[in-house]
């Protein structure tokens, strides 16, 4: 199995490609959806506390 992919309930191989991606508004980079994240999702706008710090420019 490739480095950073997990099996999910149904067998298959998912990876990062498949996760749900934002754009950042400090550095408008695409960010990728973290675990970390998984409770506020919907909330989380910007990719690291620099860009937060920064804020929208």
């Amino acid at each position: 199995m490739p480095k950073g992919s997990r099996k999910n309930a149904n067998g298959q191989v998912a990876g990062k490609a498949d996760l749900p991606t934002k754009i950042c508004p400090a550095c408008n980079r695409p960010f990728a959806w973290r675990r970390k994240w998984a409770r506020d999702w919907p909330q989380v706008k910007y990719c690291s506390d620099r860009c937060r710090s920064l804020g929208a420019s």
